[in-house]
């Protein structure tokens, strides 16, 4: 299933020729709304790329504003845009600026996120030519929505994308359709992963915002591969309203667990897939902890046994000696 499965979303994936290999590099997602309510979550590594400086300001909005709004998100692998100074806030801003004028929207309604490479600058006249040609392919195809998750690949083997679908209310069917990307450097808190959520939902955004926290702390925020953090972690969910349903403005509407858990049992699908394509992984294992007095307790046992060498070791021998 594709991220257009959603009502009220396009996308597109090509090649931009940011990779030296030739392979597709740059996806566009585009919100045709008729909402344009964003939220996400983003690393908490200290040294942040800008793409994630960029993102994260528009999200929260300007001081006295409104906050978490998004037409569109451009999303490129092949390199991260990070520890490049003063130099990557302006080539962030460009691709943003590239994009809206493309779209016929503005700069601060489009969220950019990175993968790849770190410590070198992006090669701009490419990158730019590839929005270009990423915002001439866009479709509401199924194959558009592979193309876009194949696009964010770097180490990955395969692309990674789901799709739900599920009763919100008494008479509203809700879709939702995800990609993401990660192989390597996964650890709690996200880490070199980027994922995108796509949901015609009618929620506020304070509600989104709160609910995509909520999902990355029961799903990426657990999963671990090598124990390492980067650079430029995103994960971002977008709802249209498309499917004309009465908003979603507080935690105590029923709706609000039945959309939480929809797109929560979408993303941990994701998160499981990430791990399940870890570099040089042959296992997947999941730690349950039973009985703990609180999650921060049950947390710090699970990530004592799950980073352990020797418990790798066994599994990856399976050999518990």
């Amino acid at each position: 299933m594709s991220v257009t499965a959603a009502q009220g979303f396009r996308a597109a994936g090509v090649r931009a020729g940011l990779k030296a290999s030739g392979k597709p590099d740059l996806a566009l997602v585009v919100n045709d709304g008729p909402l344009d309510t964003a939220a996400g979550v983003f690393t908490t590594n200290r040294v942040v790329a800008a793409p994630v400086v960029w993102s994260r300001r528009l999200l929260a909005g300007p001081e006295g504003g409104q906050a978490g709004h998004a037409r569109a998100v451009v999303l490129n692998s092949g390199s991260a845009n990070a520890c490049t100074g003063a130099q990557g806030m302006h080539d962030t801003e460009a691709t943003a600026v590239r994009a809206a004028g493309l779209l016929g929207t503005e700069p601060d309604q489009v969220l950019v996120c990175s993968t790849g490479v770190i410590g070198e600058r992006i090669d701009m006249p490419v990158l730019l030519e590839g929005v270009d040609v990423a915002a001439l392919a866009l479709a509401d195809t199924p194959q558009a929505g592979t193309d876009a998750a194949t696009a964010i690949m770097t180490t990955d083997t395969v692309p990674k994308s789901a799709s739900r679908e599920g009763s919100v209310g008494e008479k509203h069917t809700v879709r939702a359709t995800g990609i993401a990307k990660g192989s390597g450097m996964i650890h709690p808190n996200m880490a070199t992963m980027l994922s995108f959520i796509a949901t015609d939902a009618k929620v506020s955004q304070p509600i989104l915002q709160l609910m995509t926290q909520e999902i990355a702390d029961e799903t990426f925020n657990t999963i671990t591969v090598d124990g390492d953090t980067s650079t430029n972690d995103s994960f971002v969910i977008i709802a249209t309203g498309k499917n004309s349903q009465s908003e979603i403005d507080n935690i105590a509407d029923p709706r609000y667990k039945q959309l939480k858990d929809l797109l929560c049992s979408l993303a941990l699908e994701l998160a499981q897939a990430v791990v399940r394509d870890g570099e040089g992984a042959t296992k997947f294992i999941t730690v349950r902890v039973e009985n703990a007095k609180t999650r921060d307790e049950a947390r710090q046992v699970a990530y004592a046994v799950a980073h352990s060498p020797l418990v790798k070791t066994a599994f990856f021998a399976s050999d518990p000696n």
